[in-house]
């Protein structure tokens, strides 16, 4: 792909007027709203010393500033080329080796775009559309379109950090993905396999996610003393996190297991294995950790399942456990239908449960039906 700078030499096809800059003049154009402006740097990689309407400045004023530059040492390391480098054999890459695949993948790319610009073009507010009007190539991928951003942010907030950039102008790029992992689900198959290869206590975390549907900061923070007894069994009687309303969660056949199998002396309900508090970044990550030793397979579209995707299973359970629709709704913070559409789906992925799940769907449709009329 030809460099930035001979790319933006030209407006559809027609080259910019014969040059008679000084040698070593660096010159990019770029489209603006009220129509084209030249930035002309020092040399390839250099800095910025002129910026104006005309292509070919004659003012002394510009020559003045061109030799206020002086002379570079060594203009090629100025290049984001050589920015890309630098990144890709720092410290700042992570461990894991599918991670750095992922950002050698996107920084390459962002080098086939940028590598011949100079690095002080970042500096320029206009760098900010040159970088979404490169992300516009995977416009019918918006997860890509969005990595493209997360990557050019990542090597830039690195260069500022390491003094290469004074400043840059791509922080929180728009984003076109939306992310929706309400559609994801352990099934009880899933849950077999884990419990075959983690500890008891992590075992514990993943039981109560999915027996009552709360979120992983409120799940850590569950006591014993929240337990009550009712007439056809027990309930947990908790103030969400979120929304801050008191949540009545009936405690199904595997979450009274849980309770029982409780010493009396512990106070929460989920403890790590040196019975002491969790947080909910440490129950997520040991849910992650002992996932791929039982290697459950991921979603249908390549997402690994967390702790937080066992609220569709928990939604299931506790409509089981003869919670109405709207019950469920209002624990979830989703709307009726919308719970519904859940409970559905996880009967259409769980063909061991299918058929008890939509009757009792059915039902519960139903009562939620003669309740509006």
């Amino acid at each position: 792909m030809p460099s930035r700078g001979r790319a933006l030499s030209r407006n559809g096809g027609l080259a910019v007027p014969k040059s008679n800059l000084p040698k070593g003049v660096h010159r990019v154009r770029r489209k603006v709203v009220a129509g084209v402006r030249y930035h002309f740097y020092a040399w390839r990689g250099g800095p910025k010393f002129w910026e104006g309407t005309e292509p070919n400045p004659t003012e002394p004023e510009f020559f003045h500033a061109f030799t206020m530059c002086g002379t570079p040492s060594s203009p090629s390391e100025n290049l984001t080329t050589y920015l890309v480098d630098d990144f890709l054999s720092s410290a700042s890459l992570p461990k894991a080796e599918r991670s750095k695949a992922d950002i050698r993948k996107w920084l390459e790319h962002f080098r086939e775009e940028f590598g011949a610009d100079p690095v002080a073009m970042f500096e320029e507010r206009a760098s900010r559309g040159e970088v979404n009007n490169w992300r516009k190539k995977w416009l019918h991928s918006p997860k890509q379109h969005d990595m493209a951003g997360t990557h050019a942010t990542r090597i830039l907030n690195w260069a500022v950090e390491e003094g290469k950039l004074k400043e840059h102008h791509c922080h929180k790029l728009k984003k076109l993905y939306q992310s929706n992992r309400t559609e994801i689900i352990w099934t009880s198959g899933d849950i077999a396999q884990f419990n075959k290869h983690a500890p008891i206590w992590v075992q514990r975390i993943l039981t109560a996610g999915c027996e009552t549907g709360l979120r992983a900061a409120d799940l850590v923070q569950v006591q014993m003393d929240q337990f009550e007894d009712t007439p056809h069994g027990k309930r947990l009687r908790f103030r969400t996190s979120k929304r801050g309303q008191i949540a009545y969660i009936p405690a199904t056949a595997a979450l009274e297991n849980l309770i029982s199998d409780t010493p009396e002396d512990q106070e929460m309900l989920l403890v790590s294995e040196l019975r002491r508090p969790l947080t909910a970044r440490w129950a997520s990550n040991q849910i992650t950790k002992w996932r791929r030793e039982a290697q459950i397979p991921p979603w249908i579209d390549g997402r690994e399942k967390t702790l937080s995707d066992t609220r569709g299973t928990a939604a299931t359970r506790l409509l089981n456990a003869d919670l109405s629709l709207r019950q469920i709704a209002v624990l979830m913070g989703w709307s009726v239908r919308y719970a519904a559409q859940v409970i559905e789906h996880y009967a259409q992925v769980s063909p061991d449960e299918s058929d008890a799940v939509l009757r009792k769907l059915n039902q519960a449709k139903s009562r939620s039906e003669n309740t509006k009329m």
